[in-house]
C-alpha cells in the first residue's frame, strides 16, 4: 500500500507521542503511599515498646500547645528572615529570634518550587511529584491523609485567611475563611493567659530567583526559612545560633506530635527534636518512637527488600533499647544508668529516623525502569523508520511503499511477540517490580506489544530495502546530489549538532544561545548564497524553471521546490535584477539585525536571568507610556502585514480584534488610554478579552468557509490560499491577545522576517521544500525563546490562561496557555504551511511534513536516550527533568501540526 510522506509522518509522530508519554510515566516516579492513608480515623497508634512487662502508655502523649498559627508567606526566602536582611526588613522577627523563645531551620523545598505542592509536602510530609507543577494551575483537593484533615477528626476549629489555594486543596476543612491575601497576627505573648502555650509557624513554601521567579533548584528558590515562636521553648535571651538545615516535610511530623494528632501516613518526614526536647525524656522517646514506628510501616510497604535497609535494622535497635529503658523506668530507677541509657536510646532513634526518612526519599527518584524502556524502544523504532523512509520520503513522489500486513503475517512478528509477551510477564509477575506498564489491562499491554512487533518488523524490512538499493542502484534509479551546498550542509550539521548539544546540562540551560547561533548562522549563510546567485549567476542560460499558476502572493512564479530540479545549482540560476537583487542581498542582514535586536528583549537562561532585559522596563510601571506606544504601533504593524491577503469581512474583524486587544491591555491597566482617568478604572478585562476571542473565531470560521468552498466547489488556488492565510491571522490575533505587551515587537518582527524571508530569499533563490522546512523550524524555536520562554518551568506564563475567563476551566486555560508558550514555533509552521500550500499539484506540502516531523523527533528521542543515561546526574530534577517536559509539549505541538499538513495535503492532491 503506497501512503503518502505526509500520511506517514503523522502516523509515525502519533505513535511516537505515545511512546513519550509512556516513558514520562515511567521516568516520573510515583510518590510514597502508605495502604492506611484514607483510614486514618480507625487507626491506633503504635504502643509504646516494653520489655518483659507491659506498659501503661498506649495512646497519643497529651498535645504540647494549645493551639497553632501558620503564617506562611509565598517566595519567602531564608536570608530574608536570617542575617543582615532580615534585621534590615524583618526587625521584629529579628527581634523574636534574639529573644530566645523560638527555633529557627532553613528548610529545603524540593523542586519544583511551585506553590500547590510544596503546600502538599507541609501538610502531607510527602514529596509531591513533577507532575503537581503541572496541576498547580488548578490546585485539586488533597486526598492524601495530612495534618488538617487529622485536626478536623480530633474536632479541632480551623480558621483560614489567605490564598484561595488552600481552599481548593482543603476544601470544608475551615469553619472560617477569607480569600484575603494577606492578614495580620496580633501580639503572640498573649498565649500566656492561656493553660498551654501556643505555637506560631512563620515560614515560606518556596524561595524565588534573583530575578523574582521559581520552580528550579537553585539555592535561592529551595532554602525557606522555617521559624518556630513559641513561650515553651527556653533559651537564653542573644543566644542566636545558625539555622540547622532541615526538610520541609519535617513540619507535617512536628505539627502532628505538638497537637497531639497522629503523623500523616504518607508522611517522610522527621521530627524537629528541638520542638520536643523540654518535654519529660519519656515524652521525649515516646514521641521519637511513634515518628519511627510510622516510618517503618511506609517503608515495609513500599520496599519489598525493607528488612535489609539500614534504617530498619537501626529502628528495630532502637526500639529493643527503648524496652529495656521502659522496664528500667518502670521499676522506678531513676540511676544514672536510666538517664544514660535513655541519651543513648534516643541518640539511636534520631539516627533511625534520619535513615529512615532518606530511604524513603531515595523511594521517590525510584525510576520505573520498565516502562521506560518500552517507550523508549517504541520511539527508537519509529525515528529508525523515518531515517530509512528518506529516499522514498523526499523523492520526486513523495510516496511511500508501506506494506501493512506482511510484517503481520511474517513468522518474525509472532516470534517477536512471543518473546515480548514473555518479557513482560516475567517482568510483571517478579517480587520486586512494580510499574505502570504491568498495571495496565491485558490487552492494552498485548496491543502495544503487538505494535512494537509490527514496528520491528518494518523497520528490517525497510532496512532490507536500503541494503538492496545501496547495491544496486542502477536497478532502483533515485535521487543523487553531487554537490551539497552551504545551507543543506548546515540544516544537517545544525540539527545533528543541537540534539548532540543536550547531554551537557548548560546546554540545556542556554539552550537559547544554540538557536541564536543557528538562525545567526542560517542569515550569514543565505547571505552567501544571495551573494552567489546575484553576481555569479547570470550566466546567459536560461531558467530552470517555468512560471506556474499565481501563487501565495498573487503573481506568477516557478514551482521550485521539487526535489528532483535538474538545474539546483546556483550558478546556473538567472539572479534577480534591478531593485530586486538589492533587496535580496539586504534581507539577510534586514533578517540578522532584527534578531539581534530581540535578544535584548528578553534576558533568558541561568546565565543572563540577573541581567534585567529591555521587556523589563518596558513592563515597569513608570515607562506606561512608552510601553502603551510601542504596544500600539505594534498593533497597527501586525494589522498591516495579515490584511493584505485577508477577505473584507475578515480585515473588518482583524481591526476591531486588535483594537480590542489594546483595550484590554488598557482595562487590566498595562497600557494607558484615554478613557482610562486613573488606576480605580483596572478591571480583569473578561468583556474586552471575550470580544477578542469573538474576532478570532469569526476570523478562524471565514477561512475554513474558504477551504470547504475551494474543496466543494471549482474554485482556484486563490480561495484555497486566502482561506489559509486567514487562519494564520485569526491564530496571529490571539497570539496579540495573550502576548505580554512587551512581547508585540517579538510578533511583529516574526511576520515581518516571515514576508521578507518569503518574497526574497525562499523564492528566488529556490529553495527545496525540505530546506525550507528546516529553516522554518529553526526560527520557530529561536522565537519561542524571543518571547522569554527557557526550559526552566518559572519561565511559562500562567496567566494566559486566565485571560477572558472569570473562573477556572481546565482544558480551555491548558490550551491557553499551550498556544502562549508556544506562539513562536505554532505560528512558523502556519505560515510553512501557508507558503508551500501556494505550490498548486506539487508534492512540497507532503513532503515538508515528514521533514518536520523528522527534525522534530531527532532531539526527543536522544534527548530521553541522554536523560535516560544521566538519571542519577546531580542536576537531573532541576535542569533535565523540566526540559523532559517541554520535548513531550514539543512533540504533542508537532504531531498536532502534522495532522494538520496532511489534511491540508490531502484536500490539496484531491482532484
Amino acid at each position: 500500500m503506497q501512503l503518502g510522506s505526509g500520511t506517514f509522518a503523522a502516523c509515525c509522530v502519533a505513535i511516537e507521542v505515545l511512546g513519550i508519554a509512556l516513558f514520562l510515566r515511567g521516568f516520573f516516579p510515583a510518590p510514597v503511599r502508605s495502604s492506611s492513608g484514607t483510614k486514618h480515623q480507625a487507626e491506633l497508634p503504635a504502643p509504646e515498646p516494653a520489655a518483659g512487662s507491659s506498659s501503661n502508655w498506649t495512646k497519643l502523649p497529651p498535645p504540647l500547645f494549645s493551639k497553632v498559627v501558620i503564617m506562611l508567606i509565598d517566595a519567602l526566602r531564608d536570608d530574608f528572615v536570617f542575617g543582615s536582611k532580615g534585621v534590615k526588613f524583618m526587625p521584629y522577627t529579628t527581634y523574636l529570634v534574639e529573644k530566645g523563645a523560638s527555633h529557627g531551620f532553613v528548610a529545603e523545598a524540593k523542586p519544583p518550587t511551585v506553590t500547590m505542592p510544596r503546600i502538599k509536602a507541609l501538610m502531607t510530609g510527602s514529596l509531591p511529584g513533577f507532575a503537581d507543577a503541572i496541576r498547580n494551575l488548578n490546585s485539586p483537593a488533597v486526598w492524601e491523609d495530612n495534618i488538617l484533615t487529622r485536626a478536623k477528626a480530633a474536632g479541632k476549629r480551623i480558621l483560614f485567611y489567605g490564598d484561595d489555594t488552600w481552599l481548593k486543596l482543603f476544601p470544608k476543612h475551615f469553619v472560617e475563611y477569607d480569600g484575603t491575601t494577606s492578614f495580620f497576627v496580633s501580639d503572640y505573648t498573649e498565649e500566656k493567659r492561656t493553660h498551654s502555650p501556643t505555637l506560631l509557624v512563620l515560614c515560606g513554601d518556596h524561595g524565588m530567583s534573583e530575578t523574582g521567579g521559581h520552580g528550579a533548584s537553585s539555592p535561592e528558590e529551595v532554602n525557606t526559612p522555617l521559624l518556630l515562636i513559641s513561650s515553651a521553648f527556653e533559651r537564653k535571651p542573644g543566644d542566636v545560633r545558625r539555622p540547622a538545615h532541615v526538610q520541609q516535610t519535617d513540619l507535617a511530623p512536628t505539627l502532628a506530635v505538638g497537637l497531639g494528632l497522629p503523623i500523616p501516613a504518607h508522611s517522610v518526614g522527621c521530627l524537629l527534636f528541638p520542638v520536643v526536647q523540654g518535654a519529660a525524656l519519656r515524652e521525649q522517646l515516646r514521641f521519637l518512637h511513634l515518628n519511627a514506628a510510622q516510618l517503618s510501616k511506609l517503608l515495609r510497604e513500599n520496599v519489598p527488600s525493607y528488612e535489609k535497609e539500614p534504617g530498619f535494622e537501626q529502628f528495630k535497635m532502637s526500639e529493643r533499647l527503648h524496652g529495656n529503658w521502659i522496664r528500667l523506668y518502670l521499676e522506678e530507677n531513676n540511676s544514672e544508668v536510666l538517664l544514660n541509657l535513655g541519651s543513648k536510646v534516643r541518640r539511636q532513634y534520631l539516627d533511625a529516623l534520619r535513615t529512615l526518612s532518606l530511604s524513603l526519599s531515595r523511594q521517590v527518584t525510584q525510576y520505573d525502569i520498565y516502562s521506560m524502556v518500552v517507550g523508549t524502544g517504541m520511539v527508537l523504532e519509529v525515528l529508525a523508520l523515518l531515517l530509512l523512509s528518506i529516499p522514498q520520503a523526499l523523492g520526486s513522489k513523495a510516496k511511500l511503499d508501506v506494506p501493512l500486513w506482511s510484517p503481520v503475517s511474517s513468522l518474525l512478528f509472532y516470534l517477536l511477540l512471543l518473546v515480548l509477551l514473555a518479557i513482560h510477564v516475567t517482568v510483571c509477575t517478579s517480587a520486586e517490580s512494580s510499574c505502570y506498564f504491568c498495571s495496565l489491562p491485558w490487552l492494552a499491554a498485548g496491543g502495544v506489544m503487538m505494535l512494537i512487533s509490527a514496528l520491528l518488523c518494518a523497520v528490517l524490512s525497510a532496512l532490507t530495502k536500503v541494503s538492496v538499493d545501496v547495491q544496486h542502484p542502477s536497478e532502483n534509479p533515485g535521487h543523487s546530489k553531487s554537490k551539497w551546498s552551504d545551507v543543506e550542509l548546515l540544516v544537517i550539521l545544525g540539527t545533528v549538532g543541537h540534539a548532540m548539544s543536550l547531554g551537557a546540562s548548560s546546554f540545556v540551560e542556554e539552550e537559547h544561545q544554540t538557536w541564536y547561533f543557528l538562525v545567526n548562522t542560517l542569515c550569514l549563510a543565505l547571505c552567501h548564497e544571495a551573494y552567489r546567485t546575484c553576481f555569479l549567476g547570470a550566466d546567459g542560460e536560461p531558467p530552470c524553471c517555468q512560471p506556474t499558476e499565481a501563487g501565495w502572493d498573487g503573481k506568477p512564479h516557478c514551482d521550485a521546490l521539487e526535489l528532483g530540479q535538474a538545474c539546483r545549482s546556483p550558478a546556473s540560476l538567472d539572479g534577480p535584477q534591478g531593485r530586486d537583487r538589492w533587496l535580496v542581498l539586504a534581507s539577510p542582514w534586514l533578517t540578522l539585525t532584527c534578531c539581534r535586536l530581540l535578544r535584548a528583549l528578553n534576558t533568558t537562561g541561568v546565565q543572563g536571568a540577573h541581567r534585567p532585559g529591555l521587556g523589563h522596563w518596558l513592563a515597569s510601571s513608570d515607562h506606561r507610556a512608552e510601553l502603551s506606544v510601542l504596544a500600539a504601533l505594534s498593533l497597527l504593524v501586525i494589522f498591516a502585514l495579515v490584511q493584505s491577503r485577508c477577505s473584507r469581512a475578515s480585515k473588518v474583524a482583524m481591526a476591531l480584534g486588535l483594537l480590542s486587544v489594546y483595550c484590554y491591555r488598557a482595562a487590566i491597566g498595562s497600557v494607558l488610554s484615554a478613557w482610562q482617568q486613573d488606576d480605580t478604572d483596572i478591571s480583569k478585562g473578561i468583556v474586552e478579552a471575550r470580544f477578542v476571542y469573538v474576532f478570532v473565531f469569526s476570523i478562524l470560521f471565514m477561512g475554513t468557509k474558504d477551504l470547504l468552498k475551494s474543496q466543494a466547489t471549482a474554485a482556484t488556488s486563490r480561495v484555497r490560499a486566502r482561506g489559509l492565510w486567514e487562519i494564520h491571522s485569526g491564530l496571529v490575533l490571539l497570539a496579540a491577545l495573550l502576548s505580554r505587551p512587551h512581547n508585540l515587537p517579538v510578533l511583529v518582527s516574526s511576520l515581518a522576517i516571515q514576508a521578507v524571508m518569503a518574497k526574497f530569499i525562499w523564492k528566488p533563490l529556490r529553495h527545496e521544500a525540505a530546506e525550507v522546512t528546516v529553516m522554518h523550524h529553526w526560527f520557530g524555536q529561536a522565537f519561542f525563546y524571543f518571547q522569554g520562554n527557557s526550559n526552566n518551568m518559572a519561565t511559562v506564563d500562567v496567566s494566559a490562561g486566565f485571560v477572558g475567563l472569570d473562573t477556572y476551566v481546565a482544558f480551555p486555560a491548558a490550551l491557553l496557555t499551550l498556544f502562549a508558550t508556544y506562539t513562536g514555533p505554532v505560528l512558523w509552521a502556519s505560515h510553512l504551511l501557508n507558503f508551500l500550500s501556494s505550490e498548486a499539484g506539487s508534492t512540497a506540502l507532503s513532503r515538508a511534513c515528514f521533514c518536520y516531523a523528522l527534525v522534530c523527533s531527532l532531539p526527543a528521542c536522544a534527548y530521553i536516550i541522554l536523560v535516560t543515561s544521566l538519571r542519577y546526574h546531580l542536576f537531573i530534577w532541576s535542569v533535565f527533568s523540566p526540559k523532559l517536559l517541554y520535548e513531550g509539549t514539543h512533540l504533542l505541538v508537532t504531531a498536532a501540526a502534522c495532522v494538520l499538513f496532511t489534511a491540508m495535503d490531502q484536500t490539496h492532491t484531491k482532484p
